[in-house]
């Protein structure tokens, strides 16, 4: 697999509105054992209907695996997804994963959503 074939995964896939959890994953483009020539990027996820960080990693990681790339989670947190108001705020920290480098996560988010204000800050669960 090549770098083209990470292209065609989205950046970012949060939902629309409300606050939940997120986590930032790394995406390899060949499995550990092939990596020599391998590509990666990061990816941010964050869906309302995730109770743990884990379950959304386990998810995406499991779609991704079955089209042959390999994962690792960088960490997590929250996101404040107010669309009417066009701001977005990433915070926190997951239990299982520890913090995600949020700044990375809110690059990723502004690029996504390029006419909303988006923060971030380390504070908060």
């Amino acid at each position: 697999m090549a770098a083209a074939d990470l292209a065609q995964i989205a950046d970012v896939d949060i939902d629309p509105d409300g606050v939940f959890k997120y986590v930032l994953i790394r995406v390899h483009s060949a499995p550990p054992s092939e990596a020599p020539a391998e590509e990666s990027k990061e990816i941010v996820r964050g869906y309302k209907w995730a109770e743990y960080h884990a379950d959304i990693y386990d998810k995406v990681s499991g779609e991704l695996q079955k089209k042959g790339y390999s994962c690792e989670c960088l960490g997590g947190g929250r996101i404040s997804h107010q669309s009417q108001d066009k701001k977005i705020h990433v915070y926190g920290y997951s239990m299982g994963y520890g913090r995600a480098q949020h700044s990375i996560s809110t690059d990723k988010i502004k690029a996504m959503y390029p006419d909303y204000e988006v923060t971030w800050a380390d504070d908060g669960y």
